[in-house]
């Protein structure tokens, strides 16, 4: 790549748990021959997938080359934050071939398009293209409305109704801005789930793209890397719920960091995690948890009841400290009654 060429970079969008991260692992695994570089922007203090990624860095992709921005939306904090991280990506010895930003779960694709356009860096790098990921599993489900399909039709209807929630906004902004869509736990869902999925998506697009399943993040990088959709250039095709606002905030959203100690039954922190789906609405868990007698540390991802754990890497000569992000809709994230629910 020749010097005056703009970069091409990857927006990876999708609802908590949908597996950006584990695509960006699979990713990072099979480059396709490119040297590419990450920006993880988490929602919360205390970041876990820029953790993950970095365990992941290899020649293609050096640890320098995996930028974590956590406490804060990167469209939010553009001057502070986004720009002087691309000027860095971009000043590295060995420039990138392709970069991929793994964007929070909460947050909204499009105003993130729209830092593009910035001075700093509108001639040097371009949206590639806009990744969106769907749990196939959860939509065939309908998880953000009792009847997604209904609900949508109640809408369109009657233009003074709107029972949309903070949940099928974000769900629906990130579909509206996709390049592609990427339908994963395509193994959870089954195929009647899949073609499930794929009607409630369709009803939300506002143009047709390709949606594809995926399990475990395999998918191979020449289907989604190098699109070329110059998408800061396309924003009136990717409608927003929020065109026309001068800036967005994530007040519907809040995070707490929950310190715990060294934990001897991992069944047990599971169930107490699943409790606190049912009771207390937290929509995503995620953290590095020590366990008693192991040298390794437990790596705890949950969406809603679903819970995965394993264990990772050693803790090293670092403080063993298990630390818990919680997330949930403002009005449910009760620190309180979390911290009673895990036994803290």
């Amino acid at each position: 790549m020749n010097s005056l060429a703009k970069v091409p970079v990857t927006v990876v969008t999708g609802f908590l748990g949908s597996g950006k991260t584990t695509l960006i692992q699979h990713l990072l695994a099979n480059p396709n021959g490119k040297k590419l570089a990450v920006l993880v922007n988490e929602f919360g203090s205390e970041g876990v997938d820029g953790e993950i990624l970095k365990s992941c860095a290899d020649a293609n992709c050096p640890e320098e080359n995996i930028v974590e921005l956590a406490n804060g939306c990167i469209c939010c904090t553009v001057a502070d934050d986004f720009i002087p991280t691309m000027e860095k990506l971009l000043s590295r010895p060995v420039r990138p071939d392709h970069i991929l930003i793994e964007t929070s779960g909460l947050a909204l694709p499009k105003p993130l398009l729209k830092a593009f356009d910035w001075p700093e860096i509108r001639s040097r790098i371009t949206v590639d293209g806009v990744i969106a990921l769907a749990d196939a599993e959860a939509v065939a489900a309908g998880r953000f409305a009792p009847d997604p399909i209904a609900v949508e039709a109640q809408r369109a209807a009657d233009q003074n109704l709107d029972h949309e929630t903070p949940l099928s906004e974000v769900f629906e902004d990130q579909i509206a801005c996709a390049d592609i869509v990427l339908l994963t736990k395509a193994d959870l869902a089954g195929s009647a789930g899949i073609e499930a999925a794929k009607a409630v998506i369709t009803a939300e697009m506002p143009r047709r793209v390709p949606m594809l399943p995926v399990t475990d993040g395999a998918i191979d990088a020449r289907l989604i890397l190098g699109l070329g959709a110059a998408a800061e250039n396309d924003l009136a095709a990717r409608p927003s719920h929020h065109d026309g606002e001068e800036e967005h905030e994530h007040d519907d959203f809040a995070s707490v960091v929950i310190d715990l100690p060294e934990v001897a039954d991992v069944d047990a922190l599971v169930a107490s995690v699943q409790k606190l789906a049912r009771e207390q609405n937290v929509l995503r868990a995620k953290g590095y948890i020590a366990v008693a007698g192991k040298p390794m540390r437990l790596l705890l991802q949950a969406v809603g009841e679903r819970v995965r754990h394993q264990f990772d890497k050693p803790w090293g000569a670092g403080l063993r400290q298990s630390k818990l992000v919680v997330i949930g809709e403002h009005g449910d994230i009760d620190e309180a009654a979390i911290r009673a629910g895990l036994g803290v």
